[in-house]
Formats: structure tokens, sequence, C-alpha cells
């Protein structure tokens, strides 16, 4: 079994400030150690349910924030941004039995985590056929396209709710539940311990539960917070610019949708 992992930080156990997943500030370096335990964590819950290859995805901000010095001898991981529309999903194809996400965060607009955002600050809401979508949205249909299902994640209490509404089948450990700008959060270990169990338990269970259908055909809605940010994006191939905030780009093909993304976001 090949199992592939995109990996945050804004939904590790106990983070509740910007300052503490931004490289660069004193309070980073600690919860850097956070999201690098839930990663090995989900390895070895991997592992343990017969994975004998684990890619990793390091996917938040620089792409450059597990210690590599942790990762277990049978990981393999991608680190930086190519620029490919894949982004946080990059390096995922066909071959591998499902796709885990550690340290998930709710959409932009939601208030289950006080670092919830979608992609960047600049995107107020961000819709797919109506519905308001978050990054893992975006990711579990990514996987779908090379027909992944995404089986675990792990994030705050209403990512884990809206994953369970995408994939029907995913397995989830809620880390902790934003309250206004606090967290009621697991300890690092109760976290670390939650996602290997529960990552074991996800990858042994029905895998064909856990992958999302492809709509025939796909609209995107992106409203901005600025109509700076919308101006610019309007320029892309096949773009309508409905409002001075709001763009919409429409595609019978997922990857198309990805691909807008990758240049308007």
């Amino acid at each position: 079994m090949k199992v592939f992992i995109s990996a945050d930080i804004e939904g590790t156990a106990g983070i509740t400030a910007w300052d503490e997943a931004k490289k660069g500030n004193p309070e980073y370096a600690e919860f850097r150690e956070y999201m690098t335990d839930e990663l090995v964590a989900a390895c070895e819950g991997a592992k343990a349910a017969g994975a004998t290859e684990v890619f990793v995805k390091d996917a938040h901000s620089t792409a450059r924030n597990l210690n590599l010095s942790r990762l277990p001898e049978y990981v393999r991981i991608m680190r930086g941004w190519s620029g490919h529309p894949d982004m946080m999903m990059f390096g995922i194809d066909s071959s591998f039995s499902a796709a885990l996400y550690t340290g998930y965060h709710n959409k932009a607009g939601t208030d289950t985590n006080p670092l919830a955002h979608t992609l960047t600050g600049t995107v107020s809401r961000l819709l797919i056929n109506g519905e308001v979508a978050s990054e893992f949205t975006i990711n579990a249909l990514c996987a779908a396209r090379y027909g992944v299902p995404s089986a675990f994640l792990s994030g705050d209490a209403g990512m884990c709710e809206d994953a369970k509404a995408i994939v029907a089948g995913i397995g989830t450990v809620a880390t902790s539940e934003g309250f206004g700008p606090a967290t009621s959060s697991l300890s690092p270990r109760a976290s670390v311990e939650a996602i290997r169990n529960g990552v074991e338990a996800a990858l042994s269970g029905d895998l064909s539960k856990c992958l999302p259908r492809l709509a025939k055909d796909f609209e995107l809605i992106v409203e901005y917070t600025t109509p700076t940010e919308a101006f610019r994006g309007s320029w892309y191939p096949g773009m309508e610019h409905m409002a001075p905030r709001k763009l919409r780009y429409r595609s019978n093909d997922f990857f198309e949708i990805q691909r807008a993304i990758r240049f308007i976001v």
C-alpha cells in the first residue's frame, strides 16, 4: 500500500495565533515540532496498517516546515512549491492507495479555528458548484481526479465535520475547537496518539467509501476581500468578472478549475 500525506499546520493541536505558524517568529519553532509530531504519527499509523511507502507533501506556507531528521526511513518528502496546479497535493498520482491530511483548518469565514482561511488572506469565500469550499475540498477533489480516496484528516473540529460532509467514509481526529481568538485543544501527546490510531483504523477500513464523486461540470466562484485582487484575476482566459470583488470560471474538467485557482488566488 502506498500512502500520500498532505501536511498543514494551522489545524495542529494547540495552535492559536499566527505567530505560532509563521517561520521566523520565536513561537514557530515549538509548533513546527508539533506539526512534525502529528505527521510522524500519521506515518506510523499508515505503516501499522500495511503501508510500504509514504509520500509527504509539506503543504504549509514556505512548504519547508517539517523537521526532516524526525521522519521515518520509509518516507519520501516533497518540499517547496513547484508551481503545479495540484499545489498542496503535488506528487500524488494514481499509484497511491489513499490520501491523508494532517494539521488542516477550516475555510475562510468560519469560526471553528482562529486561523481559518482558504489558500490566502485575499480570499473571502471560494465556492465550487455553489458550496463554500475549504482547502480540503479542493485537495480531496484533486485526489479523486487520480482515483485516490481521502481516508483520514486531522484538524479543527469544524474542519472534521466539513470533511465528513464531503467524504462520507473519512476518518477524522478533532485536535482543537475555536472560540473567537481562543482554542480548546487536545494536548500534543493526546493528539499524536489519536492520529496514529485513527490513521491505522481508517486505512484498515473500506476505502471505497472515501472517494468523492466528481461532477460532470464545475463552476468556480472566488470572492475577494478587495476589488484589486478580482481585477487582477479577471484577465485569466475564460474568467468572468461578475462584480467588483467576484470572479467566476466554468469547466467540465476539475484540473482546469485547479489551474484557474493556481493563477488567480
